[in-house]
């Protein structure tokens, strides 16, 4: 039986977050996606991340397998978009940088980390949780689907190429 839980990343976790992403960034260039593919995000972003103590990492037995960072308050890139939101005006969580470990693939682990990443927002008080991603991005889209996520519609990202990403949003 595996040990799965969630917790706060520190600082001794940044090289092996820091890998989680390098790999997800090639995943989805793969997958013939331009997300994450002009050097965001860096290790210097993630280490804000981590310091800001909004940087979450899933332990497999006793090993990070996963990585996500939970924004809470206004994500600036959702004043505009393309569609509209359930509950503008309520509060939300944002779930940025989500990722899994290669060798975790295939394990549903996403599950586990979505999941969780809920029951934090839930607990820190929010029951609006939203996140956005790239068209081609079928893993995210499905996996916030399974959750009861729904597309919301279109954003813009100007930290990350300036591109239109789909915006999803879960209201509890």
């Amino acid at each position: 039986m595996a040990e799965i839980y969630l917790r706060v990343a520190k600082t001794t976790d940044l090289d092996q977050v820091t890998s989680i992403i390098e790999e997800a960034r090639q995943l989805l260039k793969a997958d013939g996606s331009d997300q994450w593919q002009n050097g965001y995000p860096n290790q210097e972003t993630l280490l804000a991340d981590i310091k800001s103590g909004n940087s979450y990492v899933l332990i497999v037995n006793g090993n990070v397998a996963g990585t996500a960072y939970l924004m809470m308050g206004d994500e600036p890139t959702y004043q505009e978009i393309d569609g509209s939101w359930n509950r503008p005006a309520e509060q939300y969580t944002t779930i940025h940088r989500i990722a899994i470990a290669s060798q975790y693939h295939g394990l549903h682990l996403g599950s586990y980390l979505l999941s969780n990443l809920i029951t934090v927002s839930v607990m820190k008080g929010y029951r609006n949780v939203r996140f956005d991603t790239r068209p081609v991005n079928k893993r995210m889209q499905e996996l916030g689907k399974r959750f009861g996520f729904e597309y919301r519609g279109m954003i813009r990202v100007v930290y990350d190429g300036n591109q239109k990403q789909l915006a999803f949003e879960l209201n509890l």
